[in-house]
């Protein structure tokens, strides 16, 4: 792979917005927003214009704080505006471009026949709608709950959860009920380990609980003394990633399922890494009590936090009286086959109907159409697709063996910086810096998707950056729209309005 680099004259701050014509030719790098090509003054209402550059002012019924004299919008030909978008889609990286493998938060190529699925006219419909009338709907949705209650060895299933880190939230909740309904609130700590699903500490904290953190084991498991240590008569829920985030299987599952439920406590699966085990374990076989299902990472749907997402959550039949409602079951008798009810002892409405229906349907789609092969056809080419591309880097991977995913070491390199250059090689960089188990860590999931020719690809932007001098990755990257901008400042003060500036700024 060559290293050959085009550096602009003058980088591109991203601070910087006038439109700058010379440096868009000469280097291609910066598409200006459609207000900077041409800025046309129109009056707010029914008055016509004034003079081009000018504008009239028109009255309003409006409070003055409400109004603005007038309104800046470009005037521009329909070529012109084909352009400003697709040269802003060729600077955008996405899952259609290219290998994505953020490790843990899994960026999965999702098939488009699901969207085709989800645009037909009859998945078009609306929640008020009385039962009679959707019954191809809930049936759908019954047969969704039954597919995944099979897939995770669970014996019921909620659907209405609008992500995964919602899901886990309901899991919790769930869990609380029913200590509470069995006079045990008293239990008030949920054991962590610290190589689980970032989210699970989150979600424990905001449901109420004492984060209890696991420290793993040399092999980077759990430590099965220190767990017998933090488990208690407050124990409430041990939260286990299986596979964990370093994508290593927790082999003495059964053994943790059991020390748990001896002290009262639940088992909660995070279902984050299930795609590595599709058809060949289940977590209700290993002892969990309740999961939630990250649909964008198993079964290609989006993902939630651009919303709207789903993340179901499946239990154990002890738990099933408290799921949300309502939840679908096949009638029994009367005039339809299938209704809505409450479980006895409900949490309640987590989420109008039965979440995000049209997502659901995605996910419907892409089970029924891979079916019992398909699915651990998909989880063999994960374990697969990791293993080889992890054997074709020049990184250290400290870990093994592993399956779906696997965290490599930077070592003496900074993370963040290995992730900045490998934009500059054309694809997308791993997750960083966490799990901190692993110093520097480069946390990678190629995901099932992915041909051998692409993760050569990859690796072979792994290797050439590993290879690279302190010099270069702190320069980087050069190649990108915008480069090293200042991501804090971003966050802490950001400029939620475009508001042009002058020449003097």
């Amino acid at each position: 792979m060559s290293d050959e680099r085009t550096t602009a004259e003058t980088p591109i701050d991203a601070s910087q917005v006038r439109y700058d014509q010379a440096r868009y030719v000469e280097n291609g790098q910066y598409e200006p927003l459609l207000s900077e090509k041409d800025l046309t003054r129109v009056a707010i209402g029914d008055a016509d214009a004034g003079e081009e550059g000018e504008a009239t002012r028109v009255d309003s019924p409006l409070p003055d704080d409400l109004t603005r004299d007038s309104l800046e919008l470009p005037e521009l030909s329909e070529p012109e505006l084909a352009r400003h978008y697709t040269r802003l889609s060729q600077m955008i990286y996405g899952i259609d471009s290219g290998p994505y493998p953020l490790g843990s938060c899994t960026m999965k190529y999702n098939p488009k026949f699901t969207e085709d699925v989800a645009a037909l006219p009859s998945a078009a419909v609306h929640p008020d709608r009385s039962e009679r009338s959707i019954q191809g709907t809930l049936e759908l949705l019954a047969r969704l709950q039954d597919y995944l209650g099979r897939i995770g060895g669970m014996d019921a299933v909620t659907l209405q959860p609008p992500a995964g880190a919602a899901g886990e939230f309901v899991g919790i909740r769930v869990a609380a009920a029913y200590h509470e309904h069995n006079g045990e609130g008293h239990r008030d700590e949920v054991i962590i380990p610290e190589s689980a699903h970032g989210t699970n500490f989150a979600t424990a904290a905001l449901g109420g609980y004492d984060v209890v953190s696991l420290p793993s084991n040399e092999e980077g498991r759990v430590e099965l003394e220190a767990l017998e240590a933090a488990l208690s008569e407050n124990t409430a829920a041990l939260m286990l990633t299986n596979p964990n985030t370093l994508g290593l299987f927790e082999r003495d599952i059964e053994e943790i399922a059991e020390m748990v439920h001896d002290v009262g406590g639940l088992l909660y699966y995070d279902g984050a890494n299930l795609n590595a085990l599709l058809g060949r374990a289940r977590p209700g076989d290993m002892g969990f009590d309740v999961m939630h299902y990250n649909v964008h990472k198993t079964f290609a749907t989006p993902h939630g936090g651009g919303g709207p997402g789903a993340g179901p959550v499946g239990v154990v039949e002890d738990l099933e009286p408290f799921l949300p409602a309502p939840r679908v079951r096949e009638a029994n008798g009367g005039d339809v086959d299938y209704e809505l009810f409450d479980p006895d002892h409900t949490i309640g409405h987590v989420h109008g109907y039965q979440g995000n229906w049209l997502v659901l349907i995605k996910a419907f789609a892409y089970i029924a159409r891979l079916g019992d092969d398909g699915l651990a056809d998909a989880s063999a080419k994960a374990v697969l697709n990791a293993n080889y591309l992890a054997s074709q880097l020049e990184y250290d991977v400290p870990y093994e063996p592993f399956h779906h995913e696997f965290v490599a070491s930077a070592g003496e390199q900074d993370a963040a910086d290995v992730a900045k250059r490998m934009l500059d090689y054309g694809v997308h960089p791993p997750t960083t810096k966490w799990p901190e188990i692993v110093p520097e860590a480069l946390m990678t999931e190629p995901t099932e998707i992915e041909s051998k020719e692409t993760l050569d690809r990859l690796a072979a932007a792994f290797n050439a950056v590993a290879e690279e001098g302190d010099e270069v990755l702190e320069d980087a990257p050069d190649r990108t729209t915008a480069r090293r901008i200042d991501q804090t400042s971003a966050a802490r003060n950001p400029r939620l309005s475009w508001q042009a500036l002058t020449d003097d700024e």
